[in-house]
């Protein structure tokens, strides 16, 4: 079997800064408020027109991790795709990013899991790669969350979590097996599905006409719900738990961890976990107070910055951990 690396990242956020002081201003809330719950300074929203889509920020994002792989775009093998807001019900982005990249014809497949996307995308590229089947392939996690939530007061405790955003990688067959994506641990719970979710539009409630024809203004099930508390424990519990299963996979402690990159889903879940295992600051790689909660574009985002910075070195024991809708979570331990 081959060993699969990350061989290039790349990512992309909208130039539109949205404050917290911005959102003061179309409903009742306030940066002391937003920051004390969430740790979120700004966020990163679209701008209608500027011609930002779910996969036009996602191929801008991919464009760079190709090139820091030092690949030619025909190169690629396969591409798979995270993302919870697609451009269209169907088909899903990853089609369209073969599209609008100019690829030849190889298969795109769209992964629904929300905030812990990535890792699962991440986790199935792994698989592809290890067993032959393909050499290089592209892994994109993209969201544009803006249009889709209520920034009214009523929805205050979801929207101004959320921002829009892509991280890509490129990951590539390595004859190094010391290096590399050592394992990935992928989790669900549906019982708690509608704790976090999106309920409409669904085929499981009413006929699309129906929906229609209500133009119900207090018909709420378009927008995102959340039970804050409810998934804030699960999330603490599932993300130690899945941390420690990567870790203990590998023969690796906390002691081991050089680089801890989570899901951007709330500081206050990060700075957790990071007491948890005891790890420092310079351990641990955050950057929701810039960006909000991006979903799948969150851990690639962040990897993509971290490596930038040189928080990242060969030799690193990378972890990346996500929580989220679903409920589903999951880990990988990577060797940089």
């Amino acid at each position: 079997m081959y060993n699969a690396k990350i061989a290039g990242l790349g990512y992309y956020v909208p130039e539109n800064v949205v404050t917290n002081d911005d959102l003061s201003k179309v409903m009742d809330t306030s940066d002391e408020w937003i920051q004390e719950r969430t740790g979120i300074k700004e966020r990163r929203h679209v701008i209608n027109g500027d011609g930002d889509t779910t996969t036009a920020m996602g191929v801008k994002a991919a464009k760079v991790a190709i090139e820091r792989a030092g690949i030619d775009k025909d190169e690629i093998d396969f591409i798979i795709f995270a993302t919870l807001s697609p451009d269209y019900y169907f088909p899903g982005p990853g089609v369209l990013v073969q599209r609008d990249l100019g690829i030849k014809t190889v298969g795109a497949l769209d992964v629904r899991n929300q905030c812990s996307g990535f890792v699962y995308a991440l986790s199935v590229a792994d698989q592809f790669v290890k067993t032959g089947m393909y050499k290089n392939i592209l892994v994109i996690g993209s969201e544009l969350h803006s249009r889709g939530l209520d920034m009214t007061t009523r929805g205050r405790g979801v929207s101004v979590i959320f921002g829009d955003g892509a991280g890509a990688a490129v990951v590539t067959r390595s004859e190094d097996n010391s290096k590399g994506i050592l394992s990935t641990h992928l989790h669900s719970e549906g019982q708690h599905a509608e704790e976090l979710s999106l309920i409409a539009p669904g085929m499981g409630q009413r006929w699309v006409l129906d929906i229609i024809d209500d133009n119900d203004p207090d018909d709420t099930s378009y927008y995102p719900y959340m039970n804050g508390q409810f998934v804030f424990k699960n999330a603490v519990v599932r993300f130690s738990e899945v941390i420690m299963e990567g870790l203990k996979t590998n023969g690796l402690t906390a002691d081991d961890i050089d680089m801890l990159v989570p899901h951007q889903a709330n500081l206050r879940i990060s700075q957790f976990v990071q007491k948890k295992f005891g790890l420092s600051d310079d351990q641990v790689y955050n950057n929701i107070m810039k960006y909000g909660n991006t979903t799948a574009a969150s851990i690639p985002i962040a990897l993509t910055e971290a490596w930038e910075e040189g928080k990242i070195k060969e030799g690193d024991t990378v972890v990346l951990a996500a929580f989220g809708s679903g409920f589903t979570w999951g880990s990988a331990i990577i060797k940089w």
